[in-house]
């Protein structure tokens, strides 16, 4: 029932004093405690005679408790004090609280009497749709179906969108933008660029759903509440197929890793949806918690949270609108296993798939501690060459995890980066401070830019002329400089092997300084 609804009622006389008459509410409270909130459930039309006030300091504290109780409005008596105080009313403007005015004449127990019919037939409404969605999902409807049934039967329009910013079904404007602040909402529901935001399910919020209704429902919560749930439904109902799917790609893959026959591959190739011939490649992924393990996920309702294969997989099948399924492999001899997808590219190349990835990994990086580390092999055909696809891909991951998350293909693997992730991050730091902390140091106190020339300098071959060039100064600083560096550090840059050092070092991610 909304305020509106409750002030048309002309025997009881009431009057809107602050906030918005579009708000509703499910049932209504009668209290004069001054901290009624362990007595709240939310949603609830709270009518006081304002017994609790001794000053004008009480009412932002009365009117704070109600909203942090997620109480829907105030009904204030008049019968006590003459009339409702005004810092009564400023308290609720500032809290965005609707506050109404009940007459001296008017008892609680009358106004209760009146609106308890009027709730009801909310109830009985609520429980017919409820049948009727029954209804259509034991009649098969689908989940664009269900969606449209069920925001037709609510009068609300919107989209629901994957956490990366995949429209899932419905329309909206900006995706990713939505999504985004979704991830970011210290609370759900919540307001973001034009629609309302709610959760739909329960699990990590880097693998969940949102719902995005258009405009505000703040105040109608009760509607975002009825289709988000009606969406869980069905997406649960879908879960159940694709952990059917996953199984089979577990299945795979353990065949693969276990040198079964190339016939027997093919087959099992076959069964998750991909041709003998046909080009894919393979798909690791990790996203482990912060201080995992133990202890709830960030952004998460439910505790304790997926291994970091488990939930990486689940970003994944999301990031790639769950045209794939991710199987979680046995945990790596480091006891970091990580998700596996066998992706078909149907046409696409694995840039393109890289680039897709990337996307949706760049608005996942809006939720605070997720670190998404993805690894793709190259492209592939047949099921003997499945084994070492999945050892690409997790070489490829590794280097992923080892740059702090990210996306990275097999192309990017065949380099000095992959040495290097192998190495422990204290060994490459340790490393790196040794040989360059006297040039930082000495950078430092006199603005010379030797660490920049260094690093020119190596990636010019060693060319003192195009040093100098890219440099923009003369041969004989560049010529200087390099000696200068040599006095400091004890090497040799005409070495090869102290060359390489400092590239190595100057490459590790964040040099001292």
């Amino acid at each position: 029932m909304r305020i509106s609804d409750l002030l048309a009622i002309d025997e009881l006389g009431l009057s809107l004093l602050a906030g918005d008459p579009e708000r509703e509410f499910g049932t209504v409270h009668i209290t004069d405690l001054p901290e009624p909130g362990r007595y709240l459930s939310g949603g609830e039309l709270v009518l006081t005679g304002l017994m609790w006030r001794d000053t004008a300091a009480d009412s932002a504290r009365f009117v704070t408790a109600l909203v942090e109780g997620g109480v829907s409005a105030l009904g204030a008596g008049a019968a006590r004090l003459g009339h409702v105080p005004a810092d009564l009313v400023s308290a609720c403007r500032q809290a965005g609280l609707p506050l109404v005015e009940v007459p001296v004449e008017v008892s609680f127990r009358t106004l209760a009497e009146l609106v308890a019919p009027r709730l009801s037939g909310d109830v009985r409404d609520a429980l017919g749709r409820h049948r009727r969605l029954v209804a259509a999902l034991a009649e098969g409807a689908d989940l664009r179906g269900l969606f449209e049934l069920t925001a037709a039967e609510l009068g609300v329009t919107g989209a629901v969108l994957s956490a990366s910013g995949e429209v899932v079904v419905g329309t909206a404007a900006d995706p990713a933008g939505l999504a985004r602040a979704y991830l970011t909402a210290p609370r759900l529901p919540a307001l973001a660029g034009g629609a309302t935001l709610f959760a739909v399910g329960r699990g990590h919020r880097a693998a969940g759903w949102v719902l995005a209704c258009d405009g505000d429902l703040l105040g109608r919560a009760d509607l975002g509440y009825e289709l988000a749930a009606c969406v869980a439904l069905e997406r649960g109902r879908l879960e159940e197929g694709r952990r059917v799917e996953r199984r089979l790609a577990g299945q795979l893959v353990a065949a693969a890793l276990a040198d079964s026959d190339a016939a027997e591959l093919n087959a099992r190739l076959r069964t998750c949806g991909i041709d003998a011939d046909e080009p894919y490649a393979v798909v690791s992924a990790t996203a482990p918690r912060p201080g995992a393990p133990g202890g709830p996920e960030p952004g998460s309702t439910n505790p304790p949270g997926p291994t970091p294969g488990v939930l990486g997989g689940r970003i994944l099948e999301e990031l790639l609108a769950r045209e794939v399924v991710a199987a979680a492999v046995p945990a790596e001899p480091q006891g970091r296993g990580g998700a596996v997808a066998v992706v078909a590219l149907r046409g696409r190349s694995v840039g393109e798939l890289a680039a897709r990835l990337r996307a949706g990994a760049a608005v996942l990086a809006a939720l605070p501690g997720t670190r998404l580390s993805v690894g793709l092999s190259g492209a592939l055909t047949g099921g003997a060459a499945l084994k070492g696809g999945v050892e690409e891909a997790g070489h490829a991951r590794r280097l992923a995890e080892a740059r702090d998350g990210g996306v990275v293909t097999s192309d990017e693997i065949y380099t000095h980066a992959l040495l290097l992730a192998t190495v422990p991050g204290d060994v490459r730091r340790s490393f790196a401070d040794r040989l360059l902390s006297p040039l930082l140091a000495y950078d430092r106190r006199h603005q010379s830019g030797l660490v920049r020339t260094l690093d020119v300098f190596l990636d010019c071959s060693g060319s003192w002329h195009a040093c100098a060039e890219r440099l923009h100064v003369h041969v004989n600083t560049v010529r200087y400089r390099i000696r200068r560096i040599e006095e400091l550090t004890g090497r040799n840059l005409s070495a090869m092997s102290d060359r390489v050092d400092f590239f190595l070092a100057l490459r590790d991610t964040t040099p001292p300084g």
